[in-house]
């Protein structure tokens, strides 16, 4: 089971909600990727529907916790602001905190990050940073209350996979105790099974499947892709090896020869 903040869920798979074709799309998602939890745009929603009524509807009626997140904000005075609406629109303590520091890469903004992190932790919010994978940002962003951290595995929406495997494992080790979540960046199955091999916790996902030529096929196979690289890692990964190993050992096997002389 996956704990974040003192709730369990079966699904180790958060999804985003933005760029779906339509409502009926995103449910159908929804529903074959089997994520408790999906994320919103409080902005966005603010924007499309001054009560984002329409939206929180849609996902009470599939049952899903939503996270409100602050994407778009440049400041961290910008982000707090943002989070206390998403607090009394959606009746939640929890929210993904994003900063923005970067047009092109949507890098995050890491002093902005921790100083949000700090003063949301102090309001009694639940805080799940986007963050990069930078090890004294995540020191930083732990020791300001946060109790999940969210490193990216390459920008956003560029699917490229994990840019940066050796810090992401580096990540995992010096925090073995805390809940990590991969977000952003991952493109395919695959990457999101090398996610969860790692021992990552979860991973969030939006643009590969939203934007996916089928997003309900492709859901189900994030599904898929999350699951058996979790059990993988629970099995024990063997290590690989410089040389080759015989799968049926030749010491204590009997040895047979034939006699062709007659």
């Amino acid at each position: 089971m996956l704990e974040l903040y003192g709730t369990e869920f079966s699904s180790r798979m958060l999804l985003g909600t933005a760029g779906y074709a339509s409502p009926d799309l995103l449910r159908q998602a929804v529903e074959a990727s089997d994520a408790e939890i999906v994320t919103v745009s409080i902005r966005r929603e603010s924007a499309r529907a001054k009560t984002g009524q329409g939206f929180w509807g849609l996902i009470e009626e599939m049952g899903r916790r939503v996270l409100p997140n602050t994407a778009g904000c440049r400041t961290a005075r910008e982000a707090i602001t943002t989070a206390q609406m998403a607090r009394e629109l959606f009746g939640t303590n929890w929210i993904k905190l994003e900063v923005i520091a970067n047009d092109d890469t949507l890098q995050p903004e890491v002093f902005g990050l921790v100083e949000a992190a700090t003063e949301l932790n102090a309001d009694g919010f639940d805080v799940l940073p986007y963050t990069t994978e930078d090890l004294s940002v995540a020191e930083r962003l732990a020791a300001a209350g946060c109790d999940v951290l969210m490193p990216w595995g390459s920008p956003i929406g560029s699917a490229r996979g994990l840019a940066n495997k050796t810090a992401l494992q580096t990540l995992r080790a010096y925090f073995p105790d805390t809940p990590l979540i991969v977000d952003a960046g991952l493109g395919a199955p695959s990457h999101a099974a090398e996610v969860m091999e790692m021992g990552y916790d979860a991973v969030l996902l939006n643009t590969a499947i939203a934007k996916a030529d089928n997003p309900v096929t492709m859901a189900r196979g994030f599904a898929c892709a999350v699951e058996g690289g979790r059990l993988a890692y629970e099995a024990g990964i063997v290590e690989p090896r410089d040389m080759a190993t015989p799968s049926t050992p030749v010491v204590g096997t009997p040895f047979f020869k034939i006699d062709n002389a007659s």
